[in-house]
């Protein structure tokens, strides 16, 4: 398949600026594995599992990545936080009229950063004094994806983070968990639904568009994950009961799939650049909760394989007609993977 196949029409009014005023009152477009479209809201979740079915979920935590500052000439810059390297050492996007060479100064409040050098098309930054999870939190905005055109305001500090994120590291949201509250939580677990936790850091890379016709040809960044010991029980038991494994987040469907790179799922930490477009056969994943993607995103070509290219691409014409919300503060789905799926997952 190529790029262009996951293109859909989507009008900009239709991109969501602000989240719904409660996380659970989103709307829920669900995906059958028949591939069966209905029109639910995110609160009826429930209705649609079932006891012994097991949620993963992404704990991954958003930082405050986004610093504003100025170079040694006075020029402005700003840095979007990738990686924290150590204390003082980080990964950073970088925007500025003139780009810093290496030795530059640029300084954030009271503290200088130095450009020691370029690594992957980002910049490795070393802080003169202090260290970078503290200056973040002094000086850092909530990094709100480019399709957000605002600036950041007090309440994305909270909205756009998850009610479960414990694990800093993240420069976007693992946007499907935004949806659930602590009494939906409270519900399914009433339900007798499991629960684990994987951590994906999402990087920056997320939102850049796949550059190549060829799906063959593009390189999938890089980002960190781990699953544990307590997932794979977890997914082992679910099996076990006769219960679907369901990903919350493309984010979560990434990590499972990953850790079972082999065959079978096993305890893993460490770096993926695992890309799935249709024809890819899964290993864990059962069905999906999700936000709507843009159009020719990894993140679509992903959903597709999942639920069936057709099906997906029919499902997503009906969002546009049924005015739903798009993208991270947007509506959600819930769909079911679709039968018979073949293919050869690729690292």
């Amino acid at each position: 398949m190529r790029k262009s196949d996951f293109h859909y029409e989507l009008p900009e009014e239709l991109i969501a600026q602000y989240p719904a005023a409660e996380r659970s009152a989103s709307r829920l477009l669900v995906l059958d594995e028949q591939g069966q479209v209905g029109d639910r809201w995110f609160r009826d979740l429930p209705r649609l599992l079932q006891p012994g079915d097991l949620l993963v979920f992404n704990d991954t935590q958003v930082m405050r990545a986004r610093l504003f500052g100025r170079k040694e000439s006075g020029g402005r810059v700003e840095l979007l936080i990738e990686r924290v390297l150590s204390s003082g050492r980080a990964l950073s996007q970088l925007r500025a009229s003139k780009t810093p060479k290496p030795g530059g100064r640029i300084r954030v409040g009271d503290t200088w950063l130095v450009v020691e050098g370029r690594e992957e098309g980002m910049f490795l930054l070393r802080a003169e004094s202090g260290d970078f999870p503290s200056l973040m939190e002094a000086h850092g905005h909530v990094p709100l994806p480019p399709y957000i055109r605002r600036p950041d305001e007090r309440f994305d500090e909270s909205r756009y983070q998850t009610v479960y994120a414990r694990r800093p590291g993240s420069v976007a949201a693992p946007t499907a968990g935004l949806h659930f509250d602590e009494p939906l939580l409270d519900r399914l677990r009433e339900l007798g639904v499991g629960m684990a936790q994987v951590t994906l850091h999402v990087g920056a890379g997320t939102f850049q568009p796949v550059r190549t016709e060829n799906l063959a040809e593009h390189r999938m960044h890089a980002e960190w994950l781990e699953v544990g010991q307590g997932v794979c029980d977890a997914v082992a038991g679910t099996r076990k009961r006769g219960g679907r494994v369901i990903a919350v987040g493309t984010t979560s469907v990434r990590s499972l799939e990953t850790a079972a790179a082999e065959g079978t799922l096993r305890p893993f930490a460490g770096e993926t650049r695992l890309f799935i477009t249709p024809g890819y056969r899964f290993r864990v994943v059962d069905a999906l909760v999700t936000n709507f993607h843009l159009p020719e995103s990894t993140l679509l070509m992903l959903v597709c394989a999942l639920g069936g290219y057709e099906e997906v691409m029919a499902a997503y014409r009906h969002a546009v007609a049924r005015r739903y919300r798009f993208f991270s503060y947007g509506d959600a789905m819930f769909l079911e993977r679709k039968k018979a799926r073949q293919g050869v997952p690729r690292q």
